[in-house]
């Protein structure tokens, strides 16, 4: 993903889901006008997700995902339905491919409860509507539709269009916290984790929100902060700060200055984050024993110092003063239900690279198991005494510590 590309985890996630040979790969092709995914009457031609990151006219950036039938067979079959339900977690917007030819079946009102319950919006495009003879009355989120022939394609997108805009809706990050003709500083250290030559997505994106908010910032190296508060006529509103260096940051930020970190806006951003803050208060009551889960979205190389695998379970053991057991996952393994169970508590990252609907999921997964979840940033926040502080942007949350 470029710099000047819309993140993944930004884009309107569509979802194109059903039973096998219900022309769900033909209906993805004809909605892109691109041949993305293998069409062929072979039953379960699709095996892994298909992703495309594209502009849709007239939705714009999305990512439309071709998935496998819900009534694959065998074991191989089940993990494709596996990779299947990981896709269902993601998507903003669920196109339920039927065969016109049919009733809805099972899977297909399995599907609609699923969504349904979720609230994630959904259409039931009633495929290979050419080979229809007489075509029953559809309800209002239903629509006949032939990828061979191109029969209501148009209006199946405007459909998917109308939901979109809901999507589309530009949500602040930290604009509604620093108002125009007010100053944030952004402390961003460059060391082993950092990737070559650019920033990490949520500086990328507190800066952007900044700059669309017409707010000024400086940016520096945590050494640097002490000597770029100096430099300025007047205090910052607030310093917006990397997790990992929350303590000398907040040692060095004037009382009467807001502080909080870029985690901390992404969780409220994309998150739950009253829920996660009510997670934070887990870790100080850690036996040994305890099962903790940390897990992150992305999939990026792990280095030696490592936040995920090495740094926050010492950060753990050392608040808790135990041992607790620590088991990890990354990119779209999270566990269900029955699994989180076994856990005292998940520690998650920032969630930057999971779109909105996929860190919702998590968090209501972990709240339906009676698991705490809480996020990499208040959780160093909370280790280090200075939770309370970190939450000051969002006086609303501040009744929950």
């Amino acid at each position: 993903m470029g710099l000047n590309e819309t993140p993944s985890s930004e884009r309107v996630h569509i979802g194109f889901f059903g039973v096998r040979n219900a022309g769900k790969s033909s209906l993805v092709n004809a909605v892109t006008g691109q041949k993305l995914s293998v069409v062929s009457d072979v039953l379960g031609t699709t095996t892994d997700p298909v992703k495309k990151a594209m502009e849709l006219l007239p939705i714009g950036p999305v990512v439309i995902i071709d998935t496998a039938g819900l009534d694959d067979e065998g074991n191989l079959g089940l993990m494709r339905v596996e990779k299947t339900k990981e896709v269902m977690a993601k998507t903003d917007i669920a196109v339920i491919v039927c065969d016109a030819e049919k009733d809805i079946g099972k899977y297909e009102k399995e599907l609609i409860k699923l969504f349904e319950d979720k609230k994630t919006p959904y259409i039931v495009a009633l495929n290979k509507s050419d080979l229809v003879a007489e075509k029953r009355k559809t309800l209002e989120n239903e629509i006949y539709v032939s990828a061979a022939n191109g029969e209501n394609i148009y209006e199946l997108k405007e459909k998917i269009a109308s939901f979109a805009k809901d999507k589309n809706v530009k949500k602040p990050i930290v604009s509604d916290i620093v108002k125009k003709g007010e100053i944030c500083i952004l402390v961003t250290p460059i060391d082993e984790s950092a990737p070559k030559g650019r920033l990490i997505l949520p500086q990328q994106m507190v800066m952007r929100d900044l700059l669309d908010a017409h707010t000024a910032f400086v940016t520096c190296q945590p050494e640097e902060l002490t000597a770029v508060l100096s430099a300025l006529a007047d205090k910052p509103k607030l310093v917006i700060t990397d997790s990992q260096v929350f303590a000398k940051v907040e040692k060095d930020t004037p009382k009467g200055v807001m502080l909080t970190s870029f985690s901390i806006l992404m969780a409220r951003f994309k998150g739950d984050l009253e829920e996660l803050i009510k997670g934070a208060a887990v870790l100080s009551s850690l036996e040994n024993g305890d099962k903790v889960l940390i897990s992150e979205g992305c999939t990026h190389h792990r280095q030696c110092n490592d936040i995920g695998t090495v740094k926050m379970p010492g950060w753990i053991k050392n608040f808790s003063k135990n041992a607790p057991e620590f088991a990890f996952t990354s990119g779209g393994e999270f566990p269900d239900k029955e699994k989180l169970s076994e856990y005292k508590v998940v520690v998650h990252c920032g969630g930057c690279m999971l779109n909105e609907a996929e860190m919702k999921n998590r968090t209501k997964l972990c709240k339906d198991a009676g698991v705490p979840i809480v996020n990499y940033g208040i959780a160093i926040a909370h280790m280090n005494g200075i939770l309370k502080r970190s939450l000051e942007p969002f006086s609303e949350f501040q009744n929950i510590i």
